[in-house]
């Protein structure tokens, strides 16, 4: 028998580095490129300068537990998950930055790494860093909902993401829903944004059958997992393996050319852990790894926006697209619904299947293939 999903509020404090103020008539971004697209933000203010000093504030957070994960979302930051924990493994699941220490890489300035943010309508979307509404549902057999939403007036468009825990899984299952309350239609893009520890010891777990992946817009191809070409202006053509983090000196962004798996994920081998994204690649296809690279530029990055937790990687997973900045459309009163899920795992290291049931990995070794299995929920008799 399995305990109940529990969900509170608690007040907690962050070391957090402040911003400068909003500029509520921001200049010259009527033109301005962003992450491929427009980066007209009217009616948004721009935040554009950081104070460069550090204090304690307080957050209302927002916590989900069962017997298996324990959750933090942030509904002040975007409505983010800020911290993702297996209980069982006793180890974060997805990188967990201690401090809030934004930058100026989002569409309106502030943004931060870490946890999992949700970007809509735009990549690193304008409210990243600005407050959602959320309220808590109580579902049958004990299964707990938050419900974050907003009203985004770039597009006009209406969004709630539901997180849901169950207790007897090991998972988070997020639902997002993306309504056009207008009468002509209106383009968005979503992508999930997971941040995993970077390091040596990282290497992501892309499908096997993932044999090419895409610059954005598909500007650029490389072989993967093993790179024999240039890619990002880097000489890999002696063989290199671009799954693993100590091999990818520059910031780089791969997004795999196709594949007819539901999964995608990172593996931490110091840790013997690692996070998988499971959806239906029909409607999920986006499956996307961005490093800001091991060497002195993305080192720099890694000072931006964090004190002491290092290096991450971006897993970025797409819903109606596998391409940024990519946009599907929705048509005059038309809503989207679509589910995504997270969770941890451990031992296995590179799987070649996963789904909200289990985690596979074969090995053949002297003739005999081994199979590995890491199960996420009960397996029925």
């Amino acid at each position: 028998m399995y305990g109940s999903v529990k969900v509170w509020q608690e007040i907690i404090t962050l070391p957090t580095w402040t911003t400068g103020a909003e500029d509520p008539n921001p200049m010259f971004l009527e033109k301005r490129v962003y992450q491929g697209s427009s980066g007209n933000v009217y009616p948004y203010g721009v935040i554009d300068t950081l104070t460069g000093e550090r204090e304690m504030r307080d957050y209302q957070a927002v916590w989900m537990e069962n017997d298996f994960i324990r959750i933090m979302l942030l509904p002040e930051l975007g409505g983010r998950i800020h911290r993702a924990y297996d209980k069982v493994k006793q180890r974060d699941f997805v990188y967990y930055n201690e401090v809030v220490k934004p930058a100026l890489v989002g569409l309106l300035g502030p943004w931060i790494s870490g946890g999992i943010e949700f970007n809509w309508p735009q990549h690193h979307r304008p409210t990243t860093f600005m407050p959602v509404d959320f309220s808590i549902q109580c579902g049958e057999n004990g299964v707990q909902t938050v419900w974050m939403g907003e009203a985004e007036p770039m597009r006009g468009l209406q969004v709630m993401t539901g997180f849901t825990l169950y207790p007897d899984r090991a998972l988070i299952e997020i639902t997002g829903k993306v309504f056009n309350g207008n009468a002509t239609p209106r383009h968005f893009l979503w992508w999930a944004n997971p941040a995993v520890k970077g390091g040596d010891a990282h290497q992501s777990v892309f499908p096997p059958d993932v044999t090419a992946v895409f610059d954005h817009g598909k500007r650029d191809v490389s072989a993967f997992p093993i790179a024999t070409g240039t890619y990002y202006k880097v000489d890999y053509s002696a063989g290199v393996d671009i799954s693993r983090y100590k091999n990818v000196p520059v910031p780089t962004s791969y997004m795999a050319e196709k594949s007819d798996y539901d999964f995608v994920g990172a593996y931490h081998h110091d840790e013997r852990g690692g996070l998988l994204h499971v959806a239906d690649h029909h409607i999920s296809p986006g499956k996307k790894q961005w490093s800001w690279g091991y060497g002195d530029f993305g080192q720099a990055w890694d000072r931006n926006l964090t004190d002491e937790n290092g290096p991450y990687i971006e897993l970025m997973t797409g819903v109606y697209t596998d391409n940024q900045p990519d946009f599907t459309w929705l048509a005059p009163y038309e809503e989207k619904i679509f589910v995504q899920n997270f969770l941890p795992y451990s031992e296995l290291g590179m799987v070649q299947n996963a789904n909200t049931q289990l985690a596979l990995k074969l090995v053949r070794e002297s003739e005999q293939l081994q199979l590995g299995v890491y199960a996420i929920a009960p397996l029925e008799n």
